[in-house]
């Protein structure tokens, strides 16, 4: 199979994931042979536990049934991109999440304390790139990741205030913008199971 078709292949599937899933998850809950690949149960997805991202590599499924909230994805996180342990700048987002379960944002009094990992949703139409003024970050070529410059990056926060899931994160320590490149090491180091990456080659088999 030659590169270009490989490429369309992966688009076609994720066009075809994002079908399934587009109208909530009850199309996921249908489908035995993705709850298997993705490590979840029916039950769990009723629950409104699990979410799924359709990044550019391939689905990053989140349990919070799982999450425990050790924050270890976003030490893991910062450590092998960063160099540090700063949670605060991590591209996967856990503790913030605390009070936002199965009936909203509760603001902090009533929330039934289901952690939900979260990260960059890799956008079709990326408002952060589209805001950054210096033209710092762009889509690479590679998988289709939107990446940051950290050369061109001033720190002025625009893509922050632009995301509408409030992703990126300005480095109080270096004024640079941070955000999700699909390393992966967040579901790797995962203890409890609770993140999981499967690519798109294992989704087009589970469909």
């Amino acid at each position: 199979m030659s590169e270009k078709e490989r490429i369309f292949d992966k688009a076609l599937t994720r066009r075809q994931f994002l079908k399934l899933t587009g109208k909530g998850m009850a199309g996921l809950a249908m489908s035995t042979s993705l709850l298997s690949l993705f490590g979840v149960t029916r039950a769990e997805v009723e629950s409104g536990a699990v979410s799924v991202l359709a990044t550019a590599d391939g689905v990053l499924v989140a349990n919070g049934v799982r999450c425990t909230g050790c924050q270890r994805c976003e030490m893991n996180c910062t450590l092998v991109n960063d160099g540090k342990v700063m949670p605060y700048i991590s591209r996967v987002k856990v503790l913030r999440n605390l009070y936002h379960g199965n009936d909203g944002e509760t603001g902090g009094i009533f929330g039934d304390f289901m952690y939900t990992p979260d990260t960059c949703h890799q956008c079709e139409d990326p408002a952060c790139l589209k805001a950054c003024p210096m033209g710092a970050i762009s889509v690479r070529e590679s998988d289709g990741v939107r990446v940051i410059d950290e050369e061109k990056c001033v720190g002025c926060g625009a893509c922050v205030a632009a995301c509408p899931f409030h992703m990126p994160t300005i480095d109080p320590e270096t004024s640079k913008s941070t955000k999700c490149v699909s390393c992966g090491y967040c579901a790797a180091n995962c203890p409890c199971g609770a993140l999981k990456i499967c690519t798109w080659e294992e989704v087009a088999a589970a469909m």
